[in-house]
């Protein structure tokens, strides 16, 4: 299936929960109580019949997210299922890893190929004033994927100015040792509004400038891809993978988009800087869901960029839209 604008639009990322164990600052904003209303949330039944109408399309890559998707009970289900799909061939997990030590060997056995694990900071005071959660708990996950022989583990790293600058130089030491790619991504204006200002924005660019000046040149390697995102791959000297994620910055940053998002209370959303939503839980409840139908809908309404840097406004947070 392709866009208007010519994209190849492959891959669905599945949002099973807006529930949380953490409070991230650029996810969760304070108070928000989304969940309350969880009998609207999709099953996993219907999480399924989902992707199944998208592979029937062509869909080949589908990555759960959340919230945190490990609070969902029937999660190893969910994932068997997708898996199980003819045109499946790659099932990516989105998580904080806090939960994933006792996880990952089972997920990894329901298909699930590939793990981004969020790590703001290795320091455990940062990263607690980041989450409101326990570094060592991501730290177990993080270690418990590495060893469950997922075909990739990568960390996600959000910029934050005034809160994590002095924490990149040594995410890039982490990675280089444990052998994962590490990505910097520019915070966007998902939960706050004021995320854009010079006190709170750190681009891909200041954070490059920071890692070389600890770690030496970054070299580019502009034709690298190591997974079906828009990360801009470059190599420490220490041998680390260090990707960057530049939303606000990167002029072409949406030439290559190739996704769309499913909400954890049914919305099917072209494009994650923009508002536009179709509803496939109350034709699916009603049992009136042509989901083929629904999806090259969206496709078809799928816009050529976002609209982060024209005062755009967020309608729900980050959690309740899906990593």
């Amino acid at each position: 299936m392709t866009d208007p604008f010519g994209r190849t639009v492959d891959y669905l990322r599945i949002s099973v929960t807006d529930r949380c164990n953490e409070r991230c600052l650029y996810c969760m904003p304070e108070g928000y109580k989304g969940w309350a209303q969880r009998p609207d949330h999709l099953t996993a039944a219907e999480l399924v019949s989902i992707a199944t109408a998208a592979s029937s399309l062509g869909f080949r890559k589908f990555r759960l997210t959340g919230g945190e998707p490990l609070l969902r009970p029937d999660l190893v289900s969910i994932a068997a299922g997708i898996a199980a799909l003819p045109t499946t061939s790659s099932l990516g997990l989105s998580t904080n890893g806090t939960r994933l030590a006792s996880a990952a060997r089972d997920l990894g056995n329901a298909g699930v190929t590939s793990v981004n694990v969020s790590l703001d900071a290795l320091d455990p005071d940062t990263y607690h004033r980041i989450t409101g959660g326990r570094l060592a708990d991501a730290l177990a996950g993080i270690h418990a994927a590495i060893t469950a022989d997922f075909e990739s583990v990568k960390l996600n790293v959000v910029l934050m100015r005034g809160v994590n600058e002095t924490q990149l130089a040594p995410l890039v030491r982490f990675a280089a040792e444990h052998r994962t790619p590490v990505r910097f991504i520019e915070l966007m204006p998902l939960t706050r509004t004021d995320v854009l200002s010079s006190d709170n924005f750190l681009s891909c660019e200041a954070a490059r400038s920071l890692i070389e000046a600890e770690l030496g040149p970054l070299l580019p390697l502009p034709e690298y891809r190591a997974g079906h995102g828009p990360a801009r791959y470059a190599r420490a000297q220490n041998g680390a993978l260090v990707g960057f994620i530049g939303a606000l910055t990167t002029p072409d940053f949406c030439a290559s988009c190739n996704k769309l998002r499913l909400t954890s209370d049914g919305k099917l959303r072209p494009c994650l800087g923009r508002h536009g939503e179709i509803d496939l839980l109350a034709p699916l409840r009603a049992g009136q869901a042509d989901l083929e139908t629904l999806l090259t809908e969206a496709i078809a309404n799928k816009p050529q960029d976002h609209t982060f840097q024209q005062d755009y406004i967020p309608s729900r947070p980050m959690t309740a839209i899906g990593g």
